[in-house]
């Protein structure tokens, strides 16, 4: 016991000793602002700070949760999983780090389909895990988007996708770069037989599924504060030598030059992409 120990009242020395007791992820730190958040308010707030308005990244299985009515949610095509066909290696093999991100995660790969509904009408919903491999589209993303993109054709049920990626898979090469076609061609047939396809990106939302259907939808949707494009902010200066307008990529800029439709808070997501699917069956 130090000096200031003994000097300190017994109240003030229980506190400071019980401290260390204190459960492990009952607070939140905001990533913008610094602002400390209880976390079950947190959660309850959809993840968005309540000082700066802030969109935290959230799971894809949190983000399916709170847009799909809780009744008659179904997972589909999940027992695909990733198979390392190119024996890639960096600093560790591909296969390894596979298995320890499925492991950390819980999921297969970086893309999880539901089919549900939300207020009632029939959609089927797709999202993207951020937190396994960046959200990158590999073999089986762009299979699972495929399926689930033909599903809703099938069923003619709106076909909605939060995407939140860093692009295509490197450790597939080529076949991760072709399910951008791949996906596409699934949506042209979707768009020919008047099936809406709504597109909400999230942050952040890069490289070749920004440059694929994450930017074709019937409505493009971006949640507040959300880095949307190709290369990186850094990566243009590097490259053109310029420093780039301020918000450069941000949603808000993407608006403002009409490259999406909507940058809409997650409290209003829901509500929102409802009113835009009521507009389109009575079509």
């Amino acid at each position: 016991m130090s000096w200031l120990d003994k000097i300190l009242p017994s109240r003030i020395r229980a506190t400071k000793d019980e401290k260390g007791s204190v459960p492990e992820g009952l607070w939140h730190k905001c990533s913008k602002c610094n602002a400390v958040l209880y976390t079950a308010e947190f959660d309850k707030n959809k993840y968005v700070c309540p000082k700066c308005n802030h969109h935290e990244r959230i799971s894809a299985r949190k983000r399916i949760s709170i847009f799909l009515d809780k009744d008659n949610q179904e997972e589909m095509f999940n027992n695909l999983s990733p198979k390392d066909m190119l024996k890639f290696k960096d600093k560790e093999k591909y296969q390894e780090k596979l298995e320890k991100t499925q492991n950390k995660t819980g999921e297969k790969d970086a893309l999880i389909v539901f089919r549900g509904n939300l207020k009632k009408i029939p959609v089927v919903v797709c999202a993207f895990e951020y937190s396994f491999f960046g959200g990158s589209m590999g073999s089986v993303v762009g299979e699972k988007l495929s399926r689930a993109v033909n599903q809703a054709d099938v069923e003619k049920k709106p076909f909605i996708c939060f995407s939140a990626s860093g692009g295509a898979r490197m450790q597939e090469g080529l076949t991760s770069l072709y399910q951008m076609s791949k996906v596409n061609s699934m949506l042209k047939k979707l768009s020919a037989n008047k099936v809406p396809f709504i597109s909400v990106l999230t942050d952040p939302t890069m490289g070749g599924v920004s440059a694929s259907f994450a930017m074709i939808g019937d409505v493009v949707i971006s949640e507040p504060g959300a880095l949307i494009g190709f290369a990186g902010p850094r990566v243009i200066e590097q490259t053109v030598n310029e420093k780039l307008p301020e918000n450069f990529q941000k949603s808000e800029f993407l608006l403002e030059n009409g490259l999406i439709d909507l940058v809409i808070h997650r409290h209003e997501l829901k509500k929102t992409i409802y009113s835009l699917l009521d507009i389109f069956q009575k079509k």
